[in-house]
């Protein structure tokens, strides 16, 4: 019982010490998404639910939830990010090559499509981010369009 006692103290201690060295926040100043709304000239009602949906985990400005306070779940937010941006960083569509620009936009529509994003565990907390199937057709759609212009090697008007 004593060996219990000793690894609870040690976890104990851990986590508060987890309490004063937090990951970095992924915050930017600024229009951090202009270039990419620029060139793919969304719908006010797809860009409404890229606001939502998406630019929390995929732009260099999320908007953290309360929780974010609490680590180890500011960890694994952090890391969460980090892997989204890595992935498709919307703040960073400017520096991105036309073909690059048509394989996100393909590779938007089909995890709309296979029903991979948003997460769960990020809807579970931000029911905004929820869509609707409307939603996700008109994302896909916007995404599709895009996608051909670049192909074609012209931006989106």
């Amino acid at each position: 019982m004593k060996i219990i006692k000793k690894i609870a103290l040690v976890l104990l201690l851990v986590l508060i010490a987890m309490q004063f060295y937090r990951p970095a926040k992924n915050l930017s100043q600024g229009n951090h998404t202009s270039d990419f709304i620029a060139e793919t000239n969304p719908s006010t009602e797809v860009q409404v639910i890229l606001e939502n949906a998406c630019y929390d985990c995929h732009s260099n400005n999320t908007k953290y939830p309360w929780y974010n306070n609490v680590a180890p779940l500011s960890y694994w937010l952090s890391d969460h990010v980090e892997e989204g941006k890595s992935e498709l960083n919307f703040s960073a569509w400017g520096s991105y090559s036309n073909k690059k620009k048509s394989h996100k936009l393909e590779e938007v529509a089909e995890v709309l499509e296979e029903g991979e994003m948003p997460l769960k565990s990020y809807t579970l907390m931000h029911s905004e981010a929820e869509l609707t199937a409307a939603q996700k057709d008109a994302v896909i759609a916007w995404a599709n369009q895009s996608r051909l212009l670049y192909e074609l090697n012209q931006q989106p008007q």
